[in-house]
């Protein structure tokens, strides 16, 4: 658990209850066909229409028996061959067995598959067999992995390559899914320059709304890219209104730390109601959160690692509220041993970037990285987890356990 009692700063933890607190779920959907659904989330439960398997069936390739008959008869005869989509098959009488493929309809009668490698067949076609096997062995039975009515998957679910699989074997070809969200991204600041263009003095490359794209789209969302808009009060109102005009949720970068220029700020203000909060969140403290006429407004700090923090921590569940999706991520959180020691000053929950990794005992350590500034964007590409300390730690020494956060497919 992470406190905060540094004056005039709002816990993390604080800050997403106020900011979820009054979103609501985009209720609008579509029916996409299964090549389609990847990524998606699920509108509605999934309920299957069937068994499955749709019927007994094989395992494996092998031998189909009556168990009783193994203790009876020496050898049984072979009664039939019977291949994966045969319709019909013929039933098993007392002393008879069926050659029987991966997957094949079991026939009436027998109730046990023992596997091709432990038969031996003699030269008039008849068969024994040289293990032992328990009844029912080898055999899947109609309904084991799902049955008729079952709920599936439910409603909220991102869907992932298996569960389209799944949907696929139960007969599905069509799942109704919720419109994607549409979210509009900017970066402000007029010392900013796309790359591919020569750099002027004073001029840096933009990377911010590069980086929140590429979330974005892992996301599943409608990206709406506004580009780079200078510090111009007339170009940021015409920036802000289009991004209004188009989105659930309008994102800019830049503009929200204290000492900038105020323009976002006073439009924004006039357009809608956007707050300007301080974050006890190291990096990331400067955030601005509210509402535009037609859309939700975040403004995340300029610092590229500062940005990519405060959208994984803050943004990423308000696109799950958008979306109906359970806020909890399963992000892996960890107890790993720390290689080196950190000192720092209390007062703010910190998320320093690290590499986790297994030792030769096949223990987690984690090495926090040696450089934590908030604009050395390149500690986030090394990094796959969060060393994360609560805001009244005041570090660790070397070889303690501590808490780790590893990346998840957002930022991994």
């Amino acid at each position: 658990m992470s406190s905060c009692d540094v004056p005039g700063l709002m816990s993390l933890a604080d800050a997403l209850e106020r900011i979820l607190a009054d979103i609501s779920v985009i209720e609008e959907q579509e029916l996409v066909p299964l090549t389609q659904a990847d990524g998606r989330v699920l509108a509605a439960p999934v309920v299957s229409p069937m068994d499955l398997p749709p019927a007994d069936n094989s395992a494996m390739d092998g031998y189909a028996v009556r168990i009783e008959d193994l203790t009876e008869f020496d050898r049984l005869t072979v009664n039939q061959r019977i291949l994966a989509g045969d319709a019909t098959t013929v039933p098993l009488q007392a002393g008879e067995a069926a050659r029987i493929m991966t997957g094949a309809l079991i026939p009436a009668g027998a109730d046990t598959v023992i596997m091709q490698e432990d038969a031996k067949v003699a030269e008039d076609g008849s068969v024994r067999f040289v293990a032992a096997v328990s009844p029912g062995a080898n055999v899947r039975k109609q309904g084991e992995e799902i049955s008729n009515g079952e709920t599936v998957l439910e409603a909220g679910r991102r869907l992932r390559a298996a569960d389209v699989g799944l949907l696929a074997s139960i007969g599905v070809a069509q799942v109704n899914v919720k419109r994607r969200i549409r979210v509009a991204v900017m970066a402000t600041g007029s010392e900013l320059v796309p790359p591919g263009q020569p750099l002027q003095a004073g001029q840096i490359y933009e990377s911010n709304s590069q980086v929140l794209c590429a979330m974005l789209n892992r996301l599943g969302c409608d990206v709406i890219a506004m580009g780079i808009v200078p510090d111009d009060p007339q170009a940021l109102r015409d920036a802000y209104q289009q991004a209004d005009s188009q989105a659930d949720l309008v994102i800019a970068s830049g503009g929200v730390s204290v000492g900038e220029a105020d323009f976002s700020k006073q439009i924004l203000d006039e357009m809608g109601e956007v707050g300007l909060w301080k974050l006890a969140l190291k990096p990331g403290k400067p955030f601005a959160f509210g509402r535009l006429p037609n859309s939700l407004f975040t403004g995340l700090p300029g610092n590229p690692v500062s940005t990519v923090i405060t959208f994984d921590q803050l943004v990423v569940p308000v696109l799950r509220q958008l979306a109906g999706m359970p806020q909890e991520r399963g992000r892996i959180k960890q107890r790993a041993r720390i290689t080196r020691s950190v000192k720092r000053r209390p007062g703010r929950l910190e998320f320093q970037r690290a590499v986790v990794a297994a030792n030769t005992d096949g223990q987690l350590e984690v090495t926090p990285l040696g450089r934590q500034g908030s604009a050395l964007l390149s500690t986030m590409s090394i990094a796959n987890a969060y060393l994360v300390l609560d805001a009244d730690s005041a570090g660790h020494e070397e070889g303690e356990l501590v808490s780790v956060e590893l990346f998840d497919g957002l930022l991994g």
